[in-house]
């Protein structure tokens, strides 16, 4: 059964906001933020494990997907648009989950408008990533996430293809034949549009060149983390985007970024995406969720997350 999708009124048009859970009025609210050339359903293992509980309210950000239309200029544009759809909605105080670029545009919004946010949720993401030695954001993208960059400059014969070229994916190949197998492909096929012989990804490669600008360069952007008024925690990955050995951070690194004292951080054994997908990882970033929304809620959730 499909997502319940919302129409947000942001600058340029509407924003696609997915219902990825049901759960009574009243039930707490996470906005969950995906990663850089992403889409919402990314976060649908995740959500499934709240289902019933939390209404897990995920956008597909401006210039991917369903808001496609919507171009971006920088992070500062998704700022505005999670401020909308909080207004819009009327949410009071939601926790900000993001993974990836979406950690940074939840810090980033939360250290803007700190009165939205009860809490903030980091997934390998939010803190300033290793200096890439090069200003050059098409390189810098290329040696991060790799085959996930060069699609957006391919052509596709037809899903099957599409799914194909992830499947060599040295770290989603693995996934798209484990438990989260059909999650992972409705995900990557709610990218692709276009007709046969001439599929595409929807994520604009003029949004995604603007938004890692900022990702690596904007002082706003690098030093929201420091600033941020709401309980947060960060989630980080042992193994890189291509199923490094190493990490985008480590310990140490995060050590040496001198964070708050009281911004809890964990590591997980787990890849990048597997963050969203590895069902034993999915079940600790369900939790961590759920401890972020409060005692008062936290106490009966936790025991029903799997």
């Amino acid at each position: 059964m499909p997502p319940l999708t919302e129409q947000v009124p942001v600058d340029g048009g509407h924003l696609t906001v997915h219902r990825l859970t049901q759960a009574p009025a009243g039930a707490p609210v996470v906005v969950a933020l995906h990663s850089t050339s992403s889409n919402a359903l990314a976060w649908v293992p995740v959500a499934e494990r709240l289902d019933g509980l939390v209404h897990v309210l995920a956008p597909d950000m401006r210039g991917r997907a369903e808001s496609a239309h919507l171009r971006s200029t920088g992070l500062a544009d998704h700022v505005a648009d999670v401020h909308a759809l909080t207004i819009h909605l009327g949410l009071e105080r939601p926790v900000l989950a993001g993974h990836d670029m979406g950690a940074f545009v939840a810090a980033l919004a939360a250290a803007t408008h700190p009165q939205d946010v009860g809490a903030v949720v980091l997934v390998d993401g939010g803190l300033a990533f290793p200096s890439p030695g090069t200003l050059d954001i098409d390189e810098v993208l290329h040696s991060i996430i790799g085959p996930a960059m060069e699609r957006l400059s391919m052509t596709f014969e037809d899903e099957q293809a599409y799914l194909a070229h992830w499947g060599a994916h040295p770290a989603l190949g693995r996934h798209l034949s484990g438990p989260a197998g059909a999650a992972l492909a409705a995900y990557l096929l709610h990218d692709l549009s276009g007709p046969r012989g001439r599929m595409r990804s929807t994520s604009s490669l003029e949004c995604v060149r603007a938004d890692w600008a900022d990702l690596v360069s904007d002082p706003a952007t690098l030093s929201a983390i420091h600033t941020l008024q709401s309980p947060t925690t960060l989630l980080y990955a042992r193994r890189g985007p291509l199923d490094q050995p190493v990490g985008l951070y480590t310990a140490e690194r995060i050590a040496a970024a001198h964070l708050p004292p009281d911004l809890a951080v964990r590591e997980l054994d787990s890849d990048h995406y597997g963050l969203l997908l590895d069902p034993a990882v999915v079940g600790t970033v369900a939790a961590a969720l759920v401890a972020a929304l409060g005692p008062a809620s936290g106490r009966d959730i936790h025991t029903s997350v799997k």
